[in-house]
């Protein structure tokens, strides 16, 4: 469903982010064993599947775009499989946040922070960046509970108040400032600070806000990511790193880096913005061909008006 203005599309699964299926998910996540979240959570995704008809039918769509020789059968399989692994993601996220380091340990097999602490060194900050792709919200608490590095999610503002109100209020029990997308000089500013203080700043390129847009070209098609993270990277000479949090099969997590983006700026801004964010484009894509029902985009996502 687009906005009246064209902005934007409305990337989430009906039900599955507004305020009344995300608070009593988060009450039930609180309340019952992980078995038991995942049962229900098994079903739950199960009847989404069947009942939302568009959702269902646009992740078939991406799915044909990641996995073109797939059959219809094939792909059918794969979205019912992605329902299931964003609710398993959402359960362990909530859950994650009220775990001590002892018990978020077991949790997560490998969190590689080599280039974290190189980064750091610099003196720079570090924008990191990833997508609509694993356990993104998981990896911050990792990041933040068995690290204890600083971090600031920037993001666009929730949909539903209800979701934004949990969302807020679940990072900031850990200490994760949350900073949403609003008026840009503004946006901005507050970035360069936090990188000023040599902060990391964590932030999804693979959703467009409106004008905040560069076409970089993504499993062969023209695709809009956010041009934000490369253009701060651009002027204060933070790098940009892709990370991502990704849940292996025995439903542990590993936390993975790529190799840092630098934005330079010895050359024309439009033109380093737009090949660093093309570099992330590559690095994305290619963990999405590995794990194509991890990627979470319940929309036709080449729709995307530019």
């Amino acid at each position: 469903m687009r906005r009246r203005s064209g902005i934007s599309v409305r990337w989430h699964a009906g039900g599955l982010n507004n305020g009344l299926i995300f608070g009593a998910t988060y009450h039930g996540v609180t309340r019952m064993p992980r078995a038991c979240s995942y049962g229900i959570g098994h079903v739950g995704t199960w009847l989404a599947y069947r009942l939302m008809r568009n959702g269902t039918r646009a992740l078939m769509d991406n799915l044909a775009v990641v996995q073109p020789e797939a059959s219809e059968t094939e792909l059918r399989r794969l979205a019912l499989l992605t329902y299931r692994s964003y609710a398993r993601d959402t359960i362990d996220f909530i859950r994650s946040l009220s775990m001590d380091r002892a018990q978020l340990e077991p949790m997560v097999a490998q969190l590689d922070t080599v280039h974290f602490e190189e980064l750091l060194a610099e003196q720079r900050g570090v924008i990191l960046v990833g997508g609509h792709f694993g356990n993104w919200e998981l990896g911050g608490v990792a990041l933040r509970t068995l690290r204890g590095y600083p971090l600031t999610v920037v993001g666009r503002p929730e949909p539903s108040p209800v979701v934004a109100r949990f969302r807020r209020r679940m990072r900031d029990s850990l200490g994760i400032q949350t900073l949403e997308i609003g008026r840009m000089l503004e946006t901005a500013l507050h970035i360069r600070r936090v990188l000023a203080t040599n902060g990391i700043v964590a932030m999804l390129l693979d959703r467009h806000l409106g004008r905040d847009r560069v076409d970089v070209t993504f499993f062969n098609r023209r695709a809009w990511f956010l041009r934000s993270p490369a253009m701060m990277a651009y002027l204060s000479g933070a790098p940009l790193l892709p990370s991502f949090m990704i849940r292996q099969p025995d439903g542990r997590f590993v936390g993975v880096c790529g190799a840092p983006i630098r934005v330079d700026s010895a050359r024309p801004a439009d033109e380093s913005v737009r090949l660093a964010t093309q570099t992330f484009a590559i690095e994305l894509e290619r963990r999405i061909r590995a794990n194509a029902h991890l990627w979470y985009q319940f929309y036709r996502y080449w729709d995307s008006p530019a």
